[in-house]
């Protein structure tokens, strides 16, 4: 079946998200995206002109996904702590959010790359401003207490980046019990409430 312009793309954008995540992102080459999918160096190139124009696509393809299912979560019909709770479980090293061997690539190689380092830093803050919106609706609602959502945002993300490169950078290192323990202390710390409102039975 021929594909539509738009279903190659995605095609191709899977493609060297896998590579990349398999190969990193200065090693990957346009050969190998091509290869995996059995196609040719020609038709990659026709869609992306470049490594570079392909490689900073292919992470915000993923970032797209990420924060569609970050808005989903922060988006149900429940108290603003449920939500937070389970967006930060999901973002968090020990959830099921995106493969964090990914994302630190991506943040290695943002440092020379402009394209791709616009990409990553709108990702981050996009997250952040989403994080820090559903705070803000619960301290409206009287659900808990945060001066300064925003910065509370920076701080959780900060967290729990850094946790993902102790965890996939040296593996062992932390437990991933104890990771989640660590999340949970520092999102009811940064709300002014006890952990256990964070699993307290109520409205989903």
């Amino acid at each position: 079946m021929r594909l539509s312009v738009a279903e190659r793309r995605e095609e191709l954008l899977r493609s060297a998200i896998e590579q990349i995540e398999a190969r990193g992102v200065t090693s990957v080459r346009i050969a190998d995206v091509a290869t995996a999918l059995g196609v040719s160096n020609a038709l990659v190139l026709y869609h992306f002109s470049t490594k570079e124009k392909l490689v900073a696509a292919a992470f915000g393809y993923a970032a797209e996904g990420d924060l569609a299912h970050l808005r989903k979560l922060l988006g149900r019909r429940t108290t603003a702590l449920r939500r937070l709770r389970a967006a930060v479980r999901w973002y968090a090293p020990t959830g099921q959010a995106k493969g964090w061997r990914l994302w630190i690539e991506g943040w290695a190689a943002a440092l020379r790359e402009p394209a791709l380092r616009d990409v990553t830093r709108g990702l981050d803050s996009q997250w952040k401003a989403a994080i820090a919106e559903v705070i803000a609706e619960g301290v409206a609602a009287g659900e808990f207490r945060c001066p300064d959502p925003m910065g509370t945002a920076l701080r959780l993300t900060a967290l729990l980046d850094g946790l993902a490169v102790q965890m996939t950078a040296y593996e062992g290192t932390v437990s991933r019990a104890r990771t989640q323990e660590w999340v949970d202390e520092a999102l009811a710390r940064e709300l002014g409430v006890e952990r256990e409102a964070l699993t307290a039975p109520g409205r989903r």
